[in-house]
């Protein structure tokens, strides 16, 4: 039973915009949500006044001074005066958090169109202010001092799953080599440099290990950056051509690492089990995924936690070329977090807008051969907070 059935009403992305990623030192927090935001209202054809309520994407966590960010949407237009609007905090997943929070208001019946914004600014903050703030999303170490930060936790990962299915290293550098050259096709990727495997199997001094076994080519680059999205039970008559809501799962795992197997994400396995479900579909029906690769680590466990592979046999997918652009299941064709960059609040939206693009045909020299359907997965903390959408051309 699709999500339209189940819930006898259609959830459409009407309109979208994206910034550039990177380091946007010219522009605000405020001047990015007013960026993608206008376009989004624009692009979908309606008037700001038609907009029922906002959800804003933002982790934050001290890398601003800002922390109270969620009426900045209202500067586009007096027409939005007295909206309501929200600020939805989940980690790296706070865009798909406010992505759901819109869609579930659409499902309620509260709203009928609905601006969902991701937005993050972090390079104007010190690697010491950005490395404390994203480590307050782990149980363990956040508070506590660390050279490593998330890539160490993250290397931890990696660890484990090696100690139990054997080494990973080139794997891990197929997979950053592969969105880098995917990257260099994206216009709004912050990395847009076809790095090549050896480069990115190989530590040197342009290639240090960070945190053994990850180095850094296996590592996001920290991001400003702003997407945004209107989602609608109609169609808007804008300029873009709608997508649909097939489904969308969400799911948390244990905050503790104990209480975690650091070789299996879990939590991303049941959410995208919950949004095939309510799409009524499978990953046979799947013709691209964009997913989480905060951490190349993370791209490879996705491939098994999805079930693309068996578990311990993610390397197949990338050794026998599955998830390459021709392959049977491309993935991260954006570049992913790897290239595009990583403004953690507002990557949720970031994927949501680059898989809407697929399916419209607009992704310009990213686009693929006329996909259908598409994945869409953002992850907080170490598969923590876990969220996936199924996306569907009309």
């Amino acid at each position: 039973m699709s999500l339209r059935e189940q819930f006898g009403k259609d959830i459409l992305l009407t309109g979208w915009g994206h910034s550039r990623f990177g380091k946007l030192s010219e522009e605000t927090l405020e001047s990015l949500i007013i960026q993608v935001s206008t376009e989004a209202i624009t692009n979908a054809g309606i008037e700001p006044g038609q907009v029922d309520e906002i959800y804003l994407g933002q982790f934050n966590a001290g890398m601003m001074p800002l922390a109270f960010p969620s009426s900045l949407a209202l500067q586009v237009s007096e027409q939005l005066a007295n909206v309501p609007a929200t600020r939805v905090e989940n980690a790296c997943a706070s865009g798909s958090a406010a992505m759901q929070q819109g869609a579930k208001a659409l499902l309620a019946g509260t709203a009928k169109t609905v601006l969902v914004i991701g937005a993050e600014k972090m390079t104007q903050a010190g690697a010491d202010v950005v490395g404390a703030a994203l480590l307050g999303a782990d149980y363990d170490m956040a508070g506590k001092p660390s050279t490593t930060g998330f890539t160490g936790l993250f290397a931890e990962v990696a660890k484990h799953y090696e100690k139990r299915y054997g080494s990973v290293g080139d794997v891990l550098g197929s997979i950053a080599a592969k969105n880098h050259r995917n990257g260099v096709d994206n216009p709004y990727a912050q990395l847009r440099k076809d790095l090549g495997e050896d480069f990115c199997r190989n530590v040197s001094e342009k290639n240090p290990m960070v945190a053994d076994p990850l180095r850094r080519t296996d590592c996001s680059p920290i991001s400003d950056g702003a997407a945004a999205v209107i989602l609608s039970t109609h169609r808007t008559g804008g300029s873009t051509t709608p997508v649909r809501l097939a489904g969308f799962g969400h799911a948390n795992d244990f905050l503790p690492t104990e209480r975690r197997d650091p070789t299996a994400f879990v939590g991303v396995r049941a959410s995208f089990e919950r949004a095939f479900a309510m799409a009524g579909l499978g990953l046979g029906d799947l013709d691209f995924a964009e997913v989480h690769d905060c951490f190349t680590i993370a791209e490879l466990l996705t491939y098994e936690a999805m079930a693309l592979t068996e578990p311990g046999q993610g390397h197949r997918a990338i050794e026998e070329g599955w998830v390459y652009k021709d392959g049977k299941l491309p993935i991260n064709v954006s570049g992913g977090l790897k290239a595009k960059g990583h403004p953690v609040g507002a990557t949720g939206v970031s994927q949501h807008v680059i898989a809407a693009m697929q399916l419209t045909g607009t992704a310009g020299d990213m686009q693929l051969r006329g996909p259908r359907r598409a994945a869409v997965q953002n992850m907080g903390g170490v598969g923590i907070a876990n969220y996936v959408s199924i996306l569907e051309a009309l």
